[in-house]
């Protein structure tokens, strides 16, 4: 039984560990509207070295996972997501470096609008003050894409009112750690 272009709709998942003695491992997940994996791509680590750490500052680490890993698996990906959701505001400079639309899950212990000038100072004011219910969670973008609630808001009727966002970042994680390992215990 056909869907149309609904069967078309993609969602990515885009999330990073980070390894105290490796870096930053990122995995972006492709799935379907209902959750179903179509792709998934991991990055190498990426650890910044002492001198990085010093000259980018605070900017570090969204450079590190919206730049160098998010930008990297998008590239990568042979199935290109309509939607990019991310966990952490530190990923949401992603979206400068890419035309796909990208949304932050918003805290999941109290959504309103009150907590999100919290965010913004913690995230140098990158989460723009609008949101958008999106299945069962309320998400935000960057501040410089507002726009992008208009482009998600198309897509919002095709993802079930109760699906679960978050859990897919469960998979993406559990699937790092499991690379980590692996790689870890190759002999060098």
């Amino acid at each position: 039984m056909s869907h149309g272009n609904h069967d078309q709709f993609r969602l990515g998942f885009l999330t990073a560990v980070e390894d105290t003695e490796r870096g930053f491992v990122g995995g972006l997940l492709i799935t379907n509207r209902f959750g179903r994996p179509l792709e998934f791509q991991c990055t190498a680590p990426v650890k910044p070295n002492r001198t990085q750490q010093i000259l980018y500052g605070p900017t570090l680490k969204p450079y590190v996972l919206g730049e160098l890993i998010g930008r990297t698996l998008l590239e990568k990906v042979g199935v290109k997501p309509h939607i990019v959701m991310v966990e952490s505001p530190d990923l949401l400079d992603l979206r400068s470096a890419t035309s796909t639309p990208v949304a932050c899950l918003l805290p999941p212990a109290d959504p309103s609008t009150r907590n999100l000038p919290d965010l913004q100072n913690q995230h140098d004011g990158q989460i723009a003050s609008t949101r958008l219910q999106l299945g069962n969670e309320m998400v935000a973008f960057h501040r410089l894409h507002e726009s992008d609630r208009n482009e998600i808001e198309k897509f919002a009727k095709l993802v079930p009112g109760d699906a679960d966002l978050r859990e897919p970042f469960e998979r993406i994680r559990e699937a790092l750690v499991e690379t980590i390992r692996l790689s870890m215990a190759r002999p060098a």
